[in-house]
């Protein structure tokens, strides 16, 4: 079900008083930046299953994929994991397909339906086949609390996740939701987080999606405080998951600001700052892959010469700044909005504690006024 204003929701950070830098757009969420959707299918069945999937367009669920194409690029800190549709991105500069964010085994069963969703969008022939762009598709591993030799994702759940961004609103849902159902970090339950900030003195806004699934709990860092530390002196540890650094985290990086495909490399490569104001490490199992859009210039197919609008290189430096405080802030936000999980093999994930993070804030005078 949709998550509007008016519903009752999950807390994020802010709520927390969780103090943070820059100036979040009106949702604090990657549909701040205009035309960005976001969907979700999210698959909890018996005692195993825990998982689902997470879409992203660019420009829209409704727009075919020729009207789609938006300049893009991707950078990996560390490449223990996949990203499909990377080598047509690197070749061509633009992003023309959703892109799609699940579990390690259901990579294959997404781009096909994902493929098989935009084929039915639009009527296909060979003389338009080029139409069609190749999707996206990243994945991190949910083994502790989903059984993914069940490989229980289906068509179904993808064409849901598809349909979803269609019908949804601005307001994205956190935590243990689509791709991020299974996910933990730090040794809590985390998943699906977002945020956003508008760039100070250019009016543009830059806005993030991350699947958090990394990091070990004494290495975890919130506004500055050492908190995985400090909770590892007042709480008993009740997860059963191993304390390693296994995991993986993807990000997608939305902005309206005018970008060329290698601005938006750099941009990608600035959410490994986001990652490292955390306590991430870039593990060496850990795939940690980003990919970044702009959808300020249209990308007209028909014209054989194109014009296309950019920022100079000398003016990027606020968009850095904000990628790394969206960052910073959306893992923050998966953590907070997850609820404890016990999955498969009745292993358990436990949700961060709100008050003990309120307690060592407090130690530390960092934090905020709480929002009512």
């Amino acid at each position: 079900m949709d998550r509007t204003e008016k519903d009752s929701r999950k807390l994020r950070a802010r709520d927390l008083g969780i103090p943070f830098d820059g100036t979040p757009g009106k949702y604090t969420a990657i549909t701040d930046v205009d035309g960005v959707q976001v969907g979700f299918s999210t698959i909890i069945q018996g005692d195993s299953i825990r998982t689902g999937v997470t879409a992203i367009f660019p420009r829209g669920a409704d727009k075919p994929s020729n009207e789609q194409r938006c300049f893009a690029n991707w950078f990996s800190l560390n490449g223990n994991g996949e990203m499909t549709g990377i080598h047509f991105l690197t070749e061509s500069g633009y992003l023309a397909a959703p892109i799609l964010i699940t579990n390690s085994n259901s990579i294959g069963i997404c781009y096909d339906s994902a493929t098989k969703w935009m084929v039915q969008q639009q009527e296909i022939s060979v003389a338009n086949i080029g139409d069609i762009g190749l999707p996206v598709v990243a994945e991190t591993w949910d083994g502790y609390l989903n059984d993914f030799r069940a490989f229980s994702i289906k068509e179904e759940h993808v064409f849901e996740a598809l349909n979803h961004a269609r019908e949804s609103g601005p307001v994205v849902e956190e935590g243990n939701v689509g791709g991020g159902t299974g996910m933990a970090s730090f040794g809590y339950k985390a998943g699906t987080g977002t945020s956003s900030r508008i760039v100070n003195g250019l009016n543009y806004t830059v806005g993030v999606l991350v699947q958090a699934n990394f990091g070990r709990k004494h290495q975890l860092i919130i506004a500055g405080v050492p908190m995985g530390k400090e909770l590892l002196d007042i709480e008993a540890n009740a997860s059963s998951i191993p304390d390693k650094d296994v995991g993986s985290i993807i990000v997608i990086i939305a902005t309206n600001a005018p970008l060329l495909p290698h601005q938006l490399q750099r941009l990608a490569k600035r959410v490994s700052l986001g990652i490292g104001k955390l306590g991430g490490i870039g593990g060496d199992s850990s795939g940690d892959i980003f990919l970044a859009f702009s959808t300020a210039n249209i990308l007209n197919k028909s014209s054989t010469i194109k014009v296309a609008e950019f920022l100079s290189n000398e003016q990027i430096n606020p968009l850095f700044d904000a990628t790394i405080q969206c960052v910073e802030e959306a893992i923050i936000n998966s953590l907070i909005a997850a609820e404890t999980m016990i999955g498969y093999g009745g292993t358990r994930v436990e949700a961060i504690s709100h008050d003990n993070v309120i307690k060592v804030l407090k130690k530390y005078n960092r934090l905020n006024d709480r929002k009512e």
